[in-house]
């Protein structure tokens, strides 16, 4: 199966108290040869602080790369402590590879009944 390139679309917002919503669309594949592209993107957001949503709605595949850049994005966010970095809209593929590598409760909270 043949997936495409890695690309997204960035949009942002602000709510009337001034907090900056920044939802990046991910499409394609992430892996590990986008992996530098896609921290130079997100790192700096999150030193801003503020919403950081990461749309997976159109993410085909994810690699073990990509994976541990995501992880390593939201401990980030975590640690700064004015931001807050979420996943939104995965794909079952990434549904499937969250729930296995027991990931799927940080990036979402908790684990939907239905795959339980």
């Amino acid at each position: 199966m043949a997936f495409k390139q890695f690309t997204y679309e960035v949009k942002e917002s602000t709510d009337e108290t001034g907090w900056i919503t920044t939802t990046i669309f991910c499409r394609g594949k992430l892996v590990a040869e986008d992996t530098t592209e896609f921290r130079a993107l997100v790192s700096p957001l999150i030193v801003r602080g503020g919403h950081i949503i990461l749309d997976f709605s159109e993410l085909q595949f994810l690699d073990s790369s990509g994976l541990g850049t995501v992880v390593s994005l939201k401990v980030s966010s975590i640690n700064r402590g004015l931001c807050k970095l979420g996943l939104v809209n995965f794909t079952p593929r990434i549904e499937k590879l969250l729930l296995l590598t027991n990931l799927f409760e940080l990036f979402s909270g908790q684990v939907p009944t239905h795959l339980m």
